[in-house]
Formats: C-alpha cells, structure tokens, sequence
C-alpha cells in the first residue's frame, strides 16, 4: 500500500500543489506592482513637506543674499540652476510619473 500511496501523493505535488503556488505568487508580485490609495497619499504628503522646506531654503537664501552679496556672487560662479527652476521639473517629472501609473490602473 505504502508504494501506491508515494507516488500519488508526489503526482499530486506537481499537479495541483505546483500550479497553486506558482499563481499564487504571480498574482502577489502583479498586486505589489502598483501603489495603493495610502501609498499615493503619504507621496503626497512628502511632496509638500519637501516643497515647504524647499521654500524655507529659498528664504534663507535670500536672506543670505542681502546679508552677504559675495555668498551670491560665489553662487553664481558655480552655475546653479535656482531653486525654483529645480522644483518645477521635479514636479513635472512628478505629475508625469502619476499620469503613468494613473493610466496602468485603468487597464
């Protein structure tokens, strides 16, 4: 009895254990490929703290500016792109990404 029951439990493995776990976790990595509603939420969270204290440094840089006119001569020397000019792209890079995943949930 104990020679039916070896091979019957291994062809029962591959045929319905091996295909269960196998689309399983196919379906777990396809979920775990998107953002959820939170996920989306904290981003945009994050994008206003860091836009917030990217208007802090700004602040502070023309503070600094008025106070020190050779600090802005010496940033002017190494050719910085200004700050606002730096956030706009990253938020149109930002806007960009959104409209991509927006368009994946869609389908």
């Amino acid at each position: 009895m104990e020679d039916i029951l070896v091979p019957i439990g291994v062809v029962g493995m591959l045929f319905i254990g091996l295909p269960w776990l196998i689309l399983h976790y196919s379906t777990q990595w396809k979920r775990a490929g998107s953002m959820t509603r939170e996920d989306e939420d904290l981003l945009d969270e994050l994008y206003d703290t860091a836009r917030r204290l990217d208007d802090r440094m700004n602040t502070i840089e023309r503070i600094m500016a008025a106070d020190n006119p050779e600090w802005a001569r010496e940033r002017a020397l190494r050719h910085e792109a200004p700050r606002e000019e730096r956030i706009e792209e990253r938020f149109e890079d930002r806007i960009a990404e959104q409209d991509v995943s927006r368009a994946e949930r869609r389908r």
